[in-house]
């Protein structure tokens, strides 16, 4: 792996320890933080990826995508992904202090609460051992007894502090909202509809001040609307799909599950801040344009 931007001080750009080689060197796990060099290159794609000082909320967006542009290969994004992008994956969740994701997206990847060895423990000091999942509902359609809400089973021997947030509206059947309570953080965030600046306000009422938005498109395209996106990760694979699967972010609509048809904002401009490359991989990090 190396930074091609901004200029390393090192003349070749390649990040430290097992960075010189990722692809040969396999997918990195917090499972292997105590083996030699690979503390030194998580601090240095955590000091790549540090979250601005900010008063208010950050919202960062991490989406990965086929070189034409897809979003997914067979309906998932995990086709699109390499070591790269599994690593920078990690670290980037390992950084926030919450993960939004749609209720779609939640189904289609098969979410479950984030588990300890995921996560890198050195960029959790001070905080809670993992950061919670808040999915974005409007009719709870969630299993209550499935590895979001209620956990992974027992003889993982680690279900974690961390209990999944549900952010919904007034509409929500009160079976499934009583049975997600049971079991879940759950928050009426409006009364028909999800903003996403109900959203983001929702979560940083509950401490929640650097969110990380894994997807969908759908929800992406919701938070750009309404001109609420301060920074896009986007890792693009060297990979052709063939124009089958959609984009990274899709215009709000009446399909969305959170809430009605709502006009889209002006363009938001964005300025590079880094860009990584390993195999082939590119892994840029976006800044919205001020001034």
């Amino acid at each position: 792996m190396r930074l091609i931007f901004p200029p390393s001080p090192e003349r070749d750009g390649l990040l430290p320890g097992p960075g010189r080689d990722l692809a040969a060197a396999g997918r990195l796990t917090p499972a292997r933080a105590a083996e030699p060099g690979v503390a030194g290159l998580i601090d240095a794609i955590a000091g790549i990826y540090r979250y601005p000082a900010s008063d208010g909320p950050w919202v960062r967006a991490n989406m990965v995508q086929s070189a034409d542009g897809a979003v997914a290969v067979d309906g998932r994004s995990g086709g699109l992904s390499g070591p790269a992008d599994r690593l920078v994956f990690s670290v980037l969740r390992s950084l926030a202090d919450v993960i939004v994701v749609g209720g779609s997206t939640a189904r289609a990847e098969r979410y479950g609460r984030i588990r300890r060895h995921e996560v890198w423990p050195s960029l959790r000091t001070g905080r809670d051992p993992v950061p919670p999942i808040a999915v974005l509902s409007r009719r709870v359609d969630l299993e209550p007894d499935g590895r979001l809400l209620a956990g992974w089973p027992a003889a993982t021997g680690d279900r974690g502090p961390a209990r999944t947030i549900v952010l919904t509206t007034g509409d929500a059947p009160a079976d499934r909202l009583a049975a997600a309570q049971a079991v879940a953080e759950v928050v009426v965030a409006g009364r028909h509809e999800i903003t996403a600046k109900a959203a983001v306000s929702a979560l940083a009422a509950l401490g929640h001040r650097r969110i990380l938005l894994e997807g969908g498109p759908g929800l992406l395209g919701q938070f750009i609307a309404e001109d609420l996106i301060d920074e896009l990760c986007l890792t693009i694979s060297p990979l052709l799909e063939g124009g089958r699967a959609g984009r990274i972010s899709a215009a709000p609509g009446s399909g969305s599950e959170n809430g009605p048809h709502r006009p889209a904002s002006t363009a938001t401009g964005l300025a590079l801040a880094a860009l990584l490359e390993d195999d082939g991989f590119l892994l840029a990090r976006y800044l919205r344009q001020t001034g």
